[in-house]
């Protein structure tokens, strides 16, 4: 009687207990189910004008469980903002966009992103330039800080009516066989003076950052060491773009200045050194001058100047989540839609055998196919690893270039003294 009494307990407790675990996991796959209808939601900030929020409509209607919120600040603002947050530990976004310059700032910060390889991007890698999906790595080449964006590949614009006052050929390819090399860019600087009075180039920022990005090498190496007095070609930029100034064929108005703006509608200087993005600021400030602006190779190759990586900070929650949307964004479809909505120029170079790429003219700069042009310099670009302190280096160098020419300061000086600001810094670092 004992025994059958225990054995009815035992299977009393084992009943309520088969029932108890039972209610947990209806419980436990109610409330799965009820995490599956929430939005993930997706924090991204932008800078400037990507047309962006465009796009992530429409991945949101086909994703329905994803919500993305954009904010967009001036470029300052907003890397600074994403400096402080990353630096504190909080308020970073899940996903951030980088500017190609600023992304060395956070290479020591490594930790503080997500390492997009282990999310499989390498199976995207053969989809984008090489040299800009190199720059959005480690120098080890283990860790993907961003996927890449746009990019600024850079041409030679100039005033055809300009050339035409000067006796000069204005036809896009025929300005592109006069001007093959830098050589021949001193030498056309120099008949325009004296046919025109007026300078070959806009200031002298703009004719050294032409060199320096053609150059294989510039201010550092993967191991961060000074390269300017190693390597000639950053000297060789200085000292080029020294004795255009000391000729008098560069002018010398501020980079973003009205000045600077006036000058590129009045047509008071033949040719302007710069990338894809500059079309719209050419429209913008010479509004009135269509046809007379044309666009053909830069001199000796090409560079870039611009472009931006997307990158997913360590705080976010939702990691997997964030990569498929940045790699979707990214995709050569979506840079297709970014160039013809918003004149992003793509780094997948599969968009350049687009039709409406191929067929793509522009009636301001003379019906003339601007993106095959960026397209084919965007091919020529060198692979160059940049440097944690590259923005430092620069600013001591235009820096003694703007002396060079305002206060007809001595190059040579001017240079060693630039060596020296560097030097000190880098020694605080």
């Amino acid at each position: 009687m004992m025994k059958k009494r225990a054995l009815m307990l035992l299977l009393a407790f084992v009943f309520m207990f088969a029932t108890a675990c039972g209610n947990q996991s209806e419980s436990t796959n109610e409330s799965k189910d009820k995490g599956s209808n929430e939005k993930v939601k997706l924090n991204m900030w932008v800078f400037g004008s990507t047309g962006y929020e465009k796009l992530a409509e429409e991945y949101m209607k086909n994703n329905p469980n994803v919500e993305i919120k954009i904010q967009s600040t001036q470029f300052d603002d907003h890397h600074n903002a994403l400096f402080t947050a990353l630096s504190a530990g909080s308020g970073a976004p899940d996903i951030a966009m980088i500017e190609v310059n600023n992304i060395e700032r956070y290479r020591e910060a490594q930790d503080r992103f997500y390492n997009l390889y282990d999310f499989g991007a390498k199976d995207i890698k053969d989809k984008y330039l090489d040299w800009k999906w190199r720059i959005g790595e480690s120098a080890d080449g283990n860790f993907l800080f961003g996927l890449p964006t746009d990019i600024g590949p850079t041409a030679m614009f100039y005033r055809a009516d300009v050339f035409e006052a000067a006796g000069l050929p204005t036809d896009p390819a025929e300005v592109a066989k006069l001007i093959p090399d830098w050589n021949a860019y001193a030498e056309v600087a120099a008949t325009i003076k004296e046919k025109t009075g007026k300078p070959i180039a806009d200031n002298v920022e703009l004719v050294y950052n032409a060199l320096r990005d053609q150059a294989p090498v510039q201010y550092f190496n993967e191991k961060e060491e000074l390269l300017i007095e190693k390597e000639p070609y950053i000297k060789q930029a200085y000292d080029y773009t020294v004795s255009l100034i000391q000729k008098g064929y560069l002018g010398s108005n501020g980079l973003w200045t009205p000045e600077w703006g006036n000058a590129m509608e009045k047509g008071s200087y033949a040719t302007l050194l710069a990338p894809a993005w500059m079309q719209g600021v050419v429209k913008g400030n010479a509004p009135n001058s269509a046809g007379k602006w044309l666009i053909t190779n830069m001199p000796g190759g090409a560079g870039n100047w611009g472009g931006s990586y997307l990158t997913i900070p360590k705080e976010s929650k939702h990691p997997q989540e964030a990569y498929d949307f940045i790699q979707w964004l990214v995709a050569p479809e979506q840079q297709l839609k970014s160039f013809k909505d918003m004149g992003l120029f793509p780094s997948a170079p599969s968009v350049y055998e687009a039709p409406e790429f191929k067929d793509y003219k522009d009636e301001y700069f003379g019906g003339v196919n601007t993106a095959q042009v960026f397209a084919e310099a965007a091919q020529k670009v060198k692979t160059v690893y940049m440097g944690k302190n590259y923005t430092l280096v620069q600013g001591e160098i235009i820096k003694a270039l703007t002396n060079v020419q305002k206060k007809k300061a001595d190059p040579e000086k001017e240079w060693k003294e630039a060596i020296k600001r560097i030097k000190r810094q880098l020694e605080r670092q």
